[in-house]
């Protein structure tokens, strides 16, 4: 098949089988594909800023990308698929370089993604069509519990001060390490560059963690709480942390048993907390017994700018 004989256009409700079809195909050793379950979700929110695009083949649909705009200046791609049955024809290239180009004209100066550290051909995928490395990170899940913070023998508080957050952060080695950047507030998986207003809409709406042992020495905040529908069809309820950083053990202890403790106020059964994938955090991390994922993942991004 020519590339001539390929089209990037958005998706459409028509599309849902054709894309449901080869998305269902692709990690059957894992978990399964979100696309079919999200796919109507998707499309009924395409606008200004949002975007889904598929590669029309003429009687198939070679891929699907959607394209977001979490801010003035920053897109997010996901849920890049190609069908197998279209493998070597470029599909990943062909809707990559409609998103840059629809995310550029909207005012967006970079683009990000993410990939599974174990997912080789997305990784070698997203090279190639242009993105670079960025961030490396990985998810904590400590155990919601309501007396998490009682059973500490420490002097530390935790309060919901956005501003001492801010400066823990700005200061923070973790902060380097991601790069600036953590979970968005609006779309799930995503992420961007977090900022004071962000601290101050999350202690507002959320929560907001300074823990305060002769000054900030760590912080965090959650961004949503959701519930979301497992494997065996029983109802899981998350609540997820967009960033958190800390400069010792003994801080990361008191941060993740007030996030056990928020995240038991809240009814959930399981938490999501976004760490750096240092070192020092993931091995604090563990130590404290907040659990960590399996496997980090790598958030890359491409320059916009001179496609404006």
């Amino acid at each position: 098949m020519t590339s001539e004989e390929l089209t990037v256009r958005q998706a459409t409700p028509e599309d849902y089988d054709d894309v449901a079809a080869f998305t269902s195909e692709i990690w059957t050793d894992r978990s399964g594909d979100y696309i079919p379950q999200v796919y109507h979700d998707w499309i009924a929110g395409d606008g200004d800023t949002q975007r889904t695009f598929v590669v029309d083949t003429g009687d198939d649909v070679g891929g699907i990308c959607q394209a977001v705009l979490l801010s003035e200046h920053e897109a997010w791609l996901q849920g890049m698929r190609s069908n197998p049955e279209f493998r070597g024809e470029g599909i990943a290239g062909l809707l990559n370089e409609a998103a840059f180009d629809w995310a550029a004209e909207k005012g967006a100066t970079v683009a990000r993604n993410m990939v599974f550290s174990w997912n080789d051909a997305g990784l070698g995928a997203s090279r190639d069509a242009g993105f670079e490395p960025g961030i490396e990170f990985r998810w904590a899940h400590p155990d919601p519990r309501e007396d998490a913070l009682a059973g500490l023998d420490t002097d530390a508080t935790v309060e919901n001060d956005p501003d001492a957050a801010w400066t823990q952060w700005m200061g923070s080695d973790g902060r380097d390490v991601l790069g600036g950047l953590a979970l968005d507030d609006e779309e799930s998986w995503a992420l961007r560059e977090l900022t004071r207003d962000t601290l101050h809409d999350a202690s507002d709406d959320a929560e907001v963690f300074s823990v305060q042992d002769d000054g900030t020495t760590a912080m965090a905040f959650r961004v949503r709480d959701y519930d979301r529908e497992n494997d065996d069809g029983e109802d899981v309820h998350w609540a997820e942390y967009g960033a958190a950083t800390w400069d010792d053990t003994e801080s990361a202890r008191v941060l993740f048993a007030a996030i056990a403790e928020d995240a038991a106020a809240l009814g959930a059964d399981e938490t999501r907390v976004l760490i750096p994938e240092s070192t020092q955090h993931v091995t604090d991390a563990a130590y404290t017994r907040a659990g960590i994922s399996d496997e980090p993942k790598f958030a890359l991004e491409c320059d916009l700018t001179d496609r404006r």
